[in-house]
């Protein structure tokens, strides 16, 4: 049985003995990278875009670029070879539905995971990103495989309940009346 390790945001990790990393993503990315010839895969869990502010910590790995460039060194460091590397991308959910597309943070990873993977020519063979669910993330890192098993976003079901009590409210309102009245 392979062992299995959980990351959370700002982590990343990678094996080059069959492993199961798992994490859950709403707006954050996940980027799994596997090296086949060699067996060695890796995740990371991305919170924000980008570089880390001028004043905060250069190897922060919660930053896009941080998470991508540890994460990959640290496969290297395995034994991986860097041009050898494909990606499967994940998350990016958008579960708060009054934020306008423009400022979703969830696109915005997904964006930048994209924009880095192909500029540094990093093939992307499978994604799953965008909506309004949750994923939970169970990657093994010797074949590369991922399982996806999404989760209701807590908006949604909160959205849900309450939309079920307004209309639970209007119809003891209409069960209280007894007469109806039409008009002409």
């Amino acid at each position: 049985m392979k062992p299995s390790i959980n990351i959370h945001i700002g982590d990343y990790y990678s094996s080059k003995k069959p492993a199961v990393i798992t994490t859950i993503l709403g707006p954050c990315a996940a980027v799994c990278l596997h090296d086949a010839g060699n067996k060695i895969g890796g995740m990371n869990h991305i919170l924000l875009p980008g570089d880390c502010p001028r004043g905060i910590e250069s190897n922060d790995s919660r930053y896009g670029i941080n998470a991508m460039e540890l994460l990959i060194n640290q496969m290297m460091k395995l034994g991986a070879d860097r041009y050898k590397l494909t990606a499967k991308v994940f998350g990016g959910a958008s579960i708060l539905s009054t934020i306008s597309s423009e400022f979703c943070m969830g696109m915005r990873n997904i964006e930048f995971v994209v924009d880095f993977l192909l500029t540094e020519k990093i093939p992307i063979t499978n994604y799953n990103f965008g909506g309004v669910d949750s994923r939970r993330i169970y990657y093994h890192t010797d074949t590369g495989e991922v399982l996806l098993k999404r989760i209701k976003s807590r908006e949604v079901i909160k959205e849900f309940a309450h939309i079920q009590q307004r209309r639970h409210d209007v119809e003891k309102r209409i069960q209280r009346s007894t007469t109806v009245i039409y008009f002409d």
